[in-house]
C-alpha cells in the first residue's frame, strides 16, 4: 500500500454475523434450512420440479430479511468506511444488512434475496417488489423469473471478482463463517502473503486456517473494539489481544 492510499481492508461475512440479526441461514449441520431440505429449496432441480414451492420459500425469507436489522457488526464496518478506510464486503449471505448499515462496496458472492433474475439469462436482473416472484413473471426476454441466489450446484459467477478483491487486501479480516464452503474457502488463498488475516467467530479458535489469528467472540461483540481500534489508530494492524 502507498502511503498516500487509504488503507484497505477486505471483510469475508457468513452466516454468523446474520444470525446475530435473527435470520436463520443453512448450516452443514443437519442439511435444512428453516426445516425445510436444502435439495426441496435450494437447488435448480427443485426449482425445475416444484418451482411454486420454492418460489413460496425465497418469499417467506425475503419478508424476514425485511424485518431483520442490522448489528453492531454491521454498523462498526460501515463507521469504518465513513473514517476514511477503503473497506470490501464480500459477504456468503444474501440479505442487505451490510448495505443497510451503511457499507457501500458490498459483494454478494451468492446472490440477492432481494432481486430477482432470468432463469435464461442470470445478467437480467430486477428488484423485487412485496408481492414477491409469482409464475408467469417474466424477464425481458420471455423467461420465468427466479430467486438471485446461487443455488447448490450452480457456478458462483462473482467468485474470480471476489478473488480479484482479496488480492487487494491490506488486512483481511473474516467474519462468521468457518469458511468452509468452496470456492470462498478459497479465498484467503489470493490474500498477498503480507497481509494479515483475523477470524472472528464464537469457534474462531478451532476454525482458524494456520496463519489466521483468532478472536473467539460473535460478531456483534468482537467486531467493534477493533474496528474502533483502527480508527483511531488511522492504521491497520493486529489487536494485542488477538
Amino acid at each position: 500500500m502507498s502511503e498516500h492510499q487509504a488503507p484497505h481492508l477486505v471483510v469475508l461475512t457468513g452466516a454468523g454475523i446474520s444470525a446475530e440479526s435473527g435470520l436463520k441461514t443453512f448450516r452443514d449441520g443437519d442439511g435444512l434450512w428453516e426445516n425445510h431440505r436444502v435439495e426441496d429449496v435450494a437447488t435448480p432441480e427443485a426449482f425445475d420440479r416444484d418451482p411454486e414451492s420454492v418460489l413460496r420459500f425465497y418469499d417467506e425469507r425475503r419478508e424476514q430479511t425485511r424485518q431483520a436489522s442490522p448489528n453492531a457488526a454491521h454498523y462498526a464496518l460501515a463507521e469504518l468506511e465513513r473514517a476514511g478506510f477503503r473497506v470490501s464486503v464480500i459477504t456468503q449471505n444474501i440479505d442487505d444488512l451490510h448495505e443497510r448499515a451503511g457499507s457501500r462496496d458490498v459483494l454478494h458472492l451468492h446472490g440477492e434475496i432481494l432481486m430477482a433474475r432470468s432463469s435464461a439469462d442470470p445478467s437480467l436482473r430486477y428488484p423485487v417488489g412485496r408481492q414477491g416472484i409469482r409464475m408467469g413473471e417474466l424477464c425481458d426476454k420471455g423467461s420465468q423469473l427466479r430467486p438471485d441466489v446461487v443455488w447448490f450446484g450452480e457456478p458462483v459467477p462473482r467468485y474470480a471478482q471476489a478473488c480479484d478483491v482479496v488480492a487487494e487486501a491490506d488486512f483481511v479480516l473474516v467474519v462468521g463463517t468457518s469458511l468452509a464452503v468452496m470456492p470462498a474457502a478459497m479465498l484467503l488463498d489470493q490474500a498477498p502473503i503480507e497481509a494479515p488475516c483475523l477470524l472472528v467467530d464464537p469457534q474462531a479458535e478451532a476454525l482458524a486456517p494456520r496463519g489466521v489469528r483468532a478472536i473467539s467472540q460473535p460478531a456483534s461483540q468482537g467486531v467493534p473494539p477493533l474496528i474502533e481500534h483502527w480508527r483511531h489508530a488511522g492504521a491497520l494492524w493486529m489487536p494485542d489481544w488477538a
